[in-house]
């Protein structure tokens, strides 16, 4: 399985609460820009999960729609998300060829890490609106391989 990392886009600032953070222009610009490179490059994944926190989930549908695809929001990939977890969640999914998360930092650079192996996982660091691809065969910690990182400005 292909598991894609992608980081929520730019968010405002300020809001009632951080869960209800919304993208700002430049953050739907960036997601649009994700969609298309996707679309673009045949990286159309069998399920797309998105974290219920405004801004992921504005970003997980802009993609998905550049996708002809679904969203499904998970509690799970909230703010504060563990590997173990994540590993879990995507068992259920081991039979599809891939698979496009919608999520946070510092999450994802850690289990994306912990994926690789990396013996410091904190020595990742996933920008805003970026694309990460992993190859997993198991889904276990170490037994990834990394097959791309692009940050948006690059797509």
């Amino acid at each position: 399985m292909t598991i894609y990392f992608l980081r929520h886009a730019e968010a405002e600032d300020l809001a009632e609460s951080d869960f209800d953070r919304k993208l700002t222009p430049k953050g739907l610009q960036q997601a649009a820009k994700v969609g298309k490179f996707c679309a673009g490059h045949g990286l159309e994944p069998t399920v797309i999960l998105s974290s219920p926190v405004t801004r992921a989930r504005q970003t997980a549908e802009i993609v998905a729609g550049a996708l002809g695809r679904e969203v499904t929001i998970e509690s799970w990939l909230a703010c504060g998300m563990e590997t173990a977890t994540l590993l879990a969640r995507l068992a259920p999914h081991a039979a599809s060829d891939s698979v496009l998360i919608v999520g946070h930092e510092p999450d994802f650079s850690t289990a994306i890490g912990e994926l690789l192996g990396a013996t410091e996982p904190a020595a990742l660091l996933v920008k805003k609106a970026s694309l990460t691809a992993v190859e997993a065969p198991w889904l276990e910690p170490g037994a990834g391989q990394l097959q791309f990182a692009i940050p948006c400005r690059l797509m």
